[in-house]
């Protein structure tokens, strides 16, 4: 389940408003020592930071980037790699993007359009990857399927029921506050643009209002409060907008119970029956942006002129569209994942994930088969602050910590500050449960129709890791699948430094603790690590 976490932040506003006023270098950049050392940021990004920080370097940046420039320019250079199919398990991929066009992988074994199941693999015409949602958008979240049902002798069934109960209090009591802001803000934009004779007033000029009129005064109030959010009304009243379809979309949609948005005419839980859905791996709507976004980042064509830079080069995106604009459900996941690894995906992308999984088995069965044929499965450790050690998260790939892959990897995210605030404030961590950590707040990417956006999310995080793993398997491919997962873990920047956890300022923690590696996903270090692994 995807999610913006943006407009949360004004909720702070509201209450005040409503409720009173190189192979033969060293292994690491720098050494080990003296990296939480480092001289801290002070300065804001430049707009070229802002739309590649993930790239960037450590220690000569001092931005918690990936050092992917450092790797092209001083390891990469001219060598050639060997192609490697990313498979990308998400929503609809925009495949005409001019940034993505040129890197799509092709079934070769598929006559396009032609009705027939050419390659005989229980999908017809599936020429860029499949679509096992068919038309389908919006979708319930698990626990709210699972109430649906009525099964009370389901095991999660107590949990989901109380769980749904308590999403939907919630997100009620926001949809309550946002239309009160909204209300608020779009009538201070309408008394301050009559009051001043224009529409495009600047925050100068409504404080040099002198006035005794109360409604002004409050106009007045309401267009500070939205300036220490970093908007105008103007920008307020988009973003909060934006706000109140997610939060209507929550309500109407992910925790209706009397909803249902399947399309395919499947059956759910008979994991035997394929060839469901159809071969449209493009989003249904402009809206679905998230697997266009997901795969700019591993794999957007490099050095074009356009756009941005991809991770990887020498990649294939494999399109799998298996998550809806809710929660995923497990037959598709696992499908899609069996999908990508019997059609050649070396590295599957997995930038989803829900808190009930009625079908975990058969999920983590699909992610053992991908591990046992030698594929890298990357993870989204998700995004609601949680300790994911103790809070259930899903897929997975163990039971009680027993794990059934070598080659599964669940990444958290970072944020460009390095130092007390690096940890993304929405970021999942956990010591056994969590790999590594990566770049994924304000990542700069594809979005559908040509257009490029900076969003946040682990779902950001993952797809950078999967880019590294995919040039790893690209320019050193004798490596196992297992060894790459040791490479990516082994080779990142171990950092103790104390880190803010889940935005929470009383919660802090050693990074080191907030994961098993301890470490930040390094790919100039990987690529040496690798070069030197018989």
């Amino acid at each position: 389940m995807k999610f913006n976490y943006r407009f949360i932040a004004y909720l702070g506003f509201a209450g005040s408003l409503f409720f009173g006023c190189g192979s033969t270098g060293e292994i690491l950049s720098t050494p080990i020592e003296n990296i939480d050392t480092l001289p801290l940021k002070v300065t804001d990004l430049t707009e070229a930071e802002k739309n590649k920080w993930g790239h960037l370097d450590l220690v000569k940046d001092t931005i918690p980037g990936m050092s992917v420039e450092k790797a092209y320019t001083e390891i990469i250079q001219n060598k050639k790699g060997k192609k490697v199919i990313v498979a990308v398990i998400d929503s609809g991929i925009d495949i005409d993007h001019e940034d993505l066009n040129g890197v799509l992988w092709t079934n070769k074994g598929e006559i396009p359009n032609n009705g027939i199941d050419d390659d005989k693999n229980g999908y017809v015409d599936d020429v860029h990857g499949w679509n096992f949602l068919g038309e389908a958008y919006d979708e319930q979240l698990e626990h709210t399927r699972i109430v649906a049902a009525g099964d009370t002798s389901h095991p999660d069934y107590d949990a989901a029921k109380a769980q749904l109960d308590e999403d939907y209090q919630l997100w009620t009591g926001r949809k309550s506050q946002y239309d009160q802001i909204s209300q608020a803000v779009i009538g201070a934009d309408k008394a301050l643009a009559k009051h001043l004779g224009k529409e495009d007033y600047t925050l100068e000029e409504v404080n040099k209002i002198e006035t005794e009129d109360e409604a002004l005064s409050q106009a007045i109030q309401v267009a500070n409060g939205m300036n220490a959010n970093g908007l105008t009304l103007q920008e307020a009243t988009e973003e909060i907008n934006d706000a109140l379809v997610s939060i209507n979309e929550r309500l109407n949609f992910h925790l209706n119970v009397n909803f249902s948005g399947r399309t395919t005419g499947d059956d759910i839980n008979d994991f035997s029956e394929i060839g469901y859905g159809d071969n449209n791996v493009k989003p249904v709507k402009k809206d679905e942006s998230h697997g266009t976004h997901v795969a700019g980042i591993i794999a957007a064509m490099r050095n074009n002129g356009i756009g941005m830079n991809g991770v990887a080069n020498n990649v294939e995106i494999m399109s799998i569209r298996a998550v809806p604009n809710g929660d995923e459900y497990d037959k598709d996941v696992a499908l899609a994942i069996r999908y990508a690894v019997d059609n050649g995906a070396k590295v599957i992308n997995g930038s989803f994930g829900k808190s009930f999984s009625p079908h975990a088995d058969k999920v983590r069965e699909a992610i053992k088969y991908a591990s046992d044929n030698d594929v890298v499965f990357v993870h989204a450790a998700g995004n609601s602050s949680e300790n994911i050690d103790v809070e259930p998260n899903f897929p997975d790939d163990n039971v009680n910590f027993v794990e059934v892959s070598d080659t599964y990897i669940r990444v958290g995210s970072l944020t460009s500050k390095y130092g007390s605030k690096m940890v993304s404030n929405f970021s999942n961590y956990g010591k056994k449960n969590v790999d590594v950590f990566a770049p994924g707040s304000a990542i700069y990417s594809t979005f559908p129709e040509n257009e490029y956006k900076a969003i946040s999310g682990t779902s950001m995080a993952a797809p950078a890791v999967a880019g590294v793993v995919a040039l790893v398997r690209s320019y050193y491919p004798n490596l196992t699948a297992a060894q790459v997962k040791q490479v990516i873990l082994e080779s990142g920047l171990p950092l103790t430094t104390k880190v803010v956890v889940g935005g929470d300022t009383s919660n802090v923690k050693p990074f080191s603790d907030l994961s098993k590696s301890g470490r930040i996903v390094n790919a100039y270090n990987a690529l040496i690590m690798a070069s030197k692994i018989k």
